[in-house]
């Protein structure tokens, strides 16, 4: 039995009503859920083109992925999850639930996956807030003022601006309901979930690898404390690119962070998150070179199954932290 199956049986025994397709009963309150990283979560699963993209597998598997296609063939367009995302000024963007919420020329990212789980799972109206930028880490850009104490960042560069950046869209956002969703109904909204999908920028840093558990254990802490939520649900998926054969000499450093980011989840290491961090190990979504749209690494190859997985794999653990599962998802 592969790790992938075992897993995945481990988590559907757990997860329980959701896991049978019994909705969250409605109580009128639109449901919020922020998801917030560097590149990965932006996204780069490709759509179009070959191999490796939307396109492609709707082809190869049908079976698996022909739900996400209306009769014609074309993308569907869910009407009871809405995006938002604020991370370019220039460019921001909202709208229901749909591909291309990626990067830009046509991609998605774990939003896609993560949100046809969550809408599928709750009655009430889903709202995901997207708050991602490229190039980014947590020793540095994430880095949250339980680690270390620096001057209020100012501008895109300063320590601690993305970490300040995605309060400022939470609070912006839910202080404006009616102009970011105009479907809102005015009957108050709640913030039930952080996704977390970041760690190339950490993991080619040694330092950053040896202080990221405890500044990721900070960044939850913090995060909750500002959202003033005392155990908001948090969802973290591993960096693991290359899955699990990443090559000497970066193998030990790069396996160091997965293991790092995998950590909060486990109970006896962390009894305080015991029921509300769950983690995502993403390994085994890697896919190979020649059935991938791209050669670039840490892009996950623009496979777009795999950034489907991953999004479809946190949205199943946030169930399942609503269900008190703490296994952590294959």
């Amino acid at each position: 039995m592969t790790k992938l199956i075992r897993s995945t049986i481990l988590l559907a025994l757990a997860l329980g009503a959701t896991a049978l397709g019994t909705p969250i009963p409605a109580n009128g309150k639109l449901k919020i859920f922020i998801m917030s990283g560097q590149s990965n979560m932006i996204g780069f699963g490709q759509l179009a083109g070959s191999p490796g993209t939307m396109e492609t597998y709707l082809k190869s598997k049908p079976k698996d992925y022909g739900h996400l296609v209306d009769k014609d063939g074309k993308p569907l367009v869910r009407d009871d999850v809405w995006i938002v995302n604020l991370s370019d000024e220039k460019q921001r963007a909202q709208g229901w639930l749909t591909t291309g919420y990626g990067a830009p020329g046509g991609h998605i990212g774990p939003e896609y996956g993560f949100g046809f789980v969550v809408g599928d799972a709750y009655e009430d109206p889903v709202l995901i807030i997207k708050s991602a930028w490229g190039g980014k880490s947590l020793c540095h850009n994430f880095l949250s003022p339980g680690s270390e104490v620096y001057p209020k960042p100012e501008k895109d560069g300063d320590k601690g601006f993305q970490y300040a950046e995605v309060l400022r869209h939470v609070k912006e956002i839910t202080g404006n309901l009616k102009k970011c969703f105009p479907d809102y109904s005015g009957k108050g909204y709640e913030i039930v979930g952080f996704g977390w999908h970041q760690g190339w920028n950490d993991r080619i840093d040694q330092k950053a690898v040896d202080a990221y558990e405890k500044n990721m254990v900070n960044f939850v802490k913090d995060m909750r404390k500002d959202l003033g939520i005392a155990k908001l649900p948090f969802v973290i998926a591993n960096t693991g690119m290359g899955g699990w054969d990443n090559p000497p000499p970066y193998k030990a450093k790069v396996e160091k962070l997965m293991d790092a980011q995998l950590a909060l989840a486990d109970p006896k290491k962390y009894p305080e998150f015991k029921g509300n961090v769950a983690g995502v190990e993403t390994r085994d979504f890697q896919r190979k070179r020649e059935e991938s749209p791209s050669k670039q690494d840490y892009h996950w190859l623009r496979n777009w199954e795999t950034l489907y997985l991953i999004g479809k794999s946190m949205g199943d653990a946030m169930l399942g932290l609503e269900s008190g599962d703490t296994t952590t998802s294959k």
